[in-house]
C-alpha cells in the first residue's frame, strides 16, 4: 500500500445524515427502515483539525465529501471545514457530492464563495420533477433548482448526475438540456452498477423498494442499451440473472440479516458460481494507485468507501462482514483517527500488511477479501457507471 507521506487524495464522509431515503443506499433497508447498525456519526470542524494536520492537507492534490450513507450538506461544519482545507492548502481541488435538497440559497451562494474555481460540486438529480423523487425519496425537486441555481449563480461550478433506470431513460437528453440551459459545466449520465443481489451473488432487473411510510414499489433497470451497465449484463452471462422479486417487508429483512453473518466456502464443490469468480480475480487496488484513503463520519480509516461499506451492512449481522476479520486483528480503536494519528495507522499493520496481505490469499474462505475481489478485480462495474 501507500505511506502516509505518499497520500494525495482525501475521501471523506463527514455525516451518515441525509434528507433523503434513497432505495439502492446502505443508510437504509431498501429506502424504508433506517439501518440499524448506524448510530448517526458526523465530524466536527475540531474532529478535522485533529485528524488533518495544516501540513498534511498541504501534501495533498484533492478532498472530496461523499460517502456511504450520508449527504455532506446535512453535517453541522460542512462549509468551515472546506474553509479549513482551503486555507492550507490554496491549490487543491475540493468537491462535494450531494442531492442538493437541503439547506437554503444563500448557503449554496456561500459555500461557491468558499470552495473558489478550483473545486466543483456533483448534483445527484436523477430525474426531472416527475420522476427524480422516484429514487432520491423525500427530496423536493424546486429547492433542489433553486439551490443549485444559486450555487453557480455565485459563481460555482457544478456537475449533474443523473443515475438512469426505466422510469426515467426518456428524460436523459431533456435533463441534459436543462443542465446547460442552468449553466452546469457537465451533465453525466450513470449506467448504475446496483442492479446486483449481494445475497444471493446473481444480477437483478428490479430491485424492491420502499418508502418511510412502509408503501412498496420496485426500481427496473433501464431497457435501452446505451444506459445499461456492460459489467452487469458480462455478469449475467457468468453468474445468472434474478427472475423474480418478492416483497419482503423491511422489518423481516432485518431480523433476518441479524443471524446472517457472512460466509464461504472451503469446499470447491459447495461453492457458488459469484464465490469461485471472487477467488480467481486478480486484485489491482484503484485507491492504491490514486494514494487516496477514506474517512468515516466515526473517524474511521480504511483504503476506500468500499471496505468501510462493509463495515456496516443490514443484511448482515453488525459484525457480520469480511472485513471485520481484519479489524479484529488490529482492534478498532487502532485505525480510529479520532484516537490514533493518521500517520500511525496508514503506516501501520492494518494498512500495510493486514489488508494487503488479503489480495494474494487463495480464496475468501482463505482470507482474501471479497469486497476487494468484487471492485478492484477482473469486473468493474463502478467504472463501467461513467463509460
Amino acid at each position: 500500500m501507500y505511506r502516509y507521506s505518499d497520500l494525495k487524495t482525501v475521501h471523506l464522509e463527514i455525516t451518515e445524515a441525509c434528507n433523503a431515503a434513497c432505495p439502492m443506499c446502505a443508510r437504509n433497508i431498501n429506502g424504508g427502515e433506517d439501518n440499524p447498525h448506524l448510530k448517526d456519526n458526523e465530524l466536527s470542524l475540531d474532529d478535522c483539525k485533529t485528524i488533518f494536520k495544516p501540513e498534511f492537507i498541504s501534501q495533498l492534490d484533492r478532498m472530496y465529501m461523499c460517502g456511504n450513507f450520508g449527504d455532506p450538506v446535512a453535517a453541522k461544519d460542512t462549509l468551515e471545514v472546506f474553509a479549513y482545507f482551503r486555507e492550507h492548502n490554496p491549490k487543491m481541488n475540493l468537491t462535494m457530492y450531494t442531492n442538493g435538497s437541503a439547506k437554503k440559497p444563500e448557503w449554496w451562494a456561500n459555500l461557491a464563495r468558499v470552495l473558489g474555481k478550483n473545486a466543483y460540486v456533483v448534483f445527484s438529480i436523477d430525474g426531472l420533477e416527475d420522476t427524480n423523487h422516484l429514487y432520491r425519496q423525500n427530496t423536493v425537486w424546486s429547492k433542489i433548482v433553486e439551490n443549485a441555481q444559486a450555487f453557480i449563480d455565485a459563481g460555482g461550478r457544478a456537475r449533474w448526475d443523473y443515475i438512469v433506470f426505466a422510469h426515467n431513460e426518456h428524460q436523459v437528453e431533456t435533463a441534459e438540456e436543462l443542465s446547460r440551459v442552468m449553466g452546469f459545466e457537465k451533465f453525466q449520465f450513470k449506467k448504475s452498477a446496483r442492479f446486483f443481489s449481494n445475497t444471493s451473488g446473481v444480477t437483478k432487473e428490479v430491485h424492491q423498494a420502499a418508502n418511510r411510510k412502509g408503501a412498496t414499489t420496485l426500481l427496473q433497470a433501464p431497457t435501452n442499451p446505451k444506459y445499461r451497465n456492460g459489467v452487469l449484463d458480462k455478469l449475467s452471462d457468468v453468474l445468472g440473472k434474478q427472475e423474480t422479486v418478492k416483497y419482503i417487508p423491511s422489518k423481516q429483512i432485518e431480523a433476518t440479516a441479524i443471524q446472517t453473518p457472512q460466509r464461504f466456502n472451503l469446499d470447491p464443490a459447495k461453492k457458488s458460481k459469484m464465490e469461485l469468480s471472487l477467488d480467481s480475480s486478480n486484485i489491482t487496488c484503484k485507491v492504491s494507485e490514486e494514494k487516496s484513503v477514506y474517512v468515516s463520519a466515526e473517524g474511521i480509516i480504511q483504503p476506500c468507501c468500499w471496505t468501510a461499506g462493509q463495515m456496516y451492512v443490514w443484511y448482515h449481522s453488525s459484525e457480520g462482514t469480511q472485513i471485520w476479520d481484519a479489524i479484529n486483528q488490529v482492534g478498532k480503536d487502532s485505525i480510529n483517527a479520532k484516537i490514533n494519528t493518521l500517520e500511525n495507522i496508514v503506516d501501520g499493520l492494518y494498512f500495510q500488511k493486514i489488508i494487503p496481505d488479503s489480495w494474494n490469499k487463495p480464496s475468501c474462505a482463505e482470507g482474501k477479501l471479497s469486497v476487494c475481489a468484487k471492485t478492484c478485480g477482473k469486473y468493474d462495474a463502478f467504472a463501467e457507471q461513467f463509460k
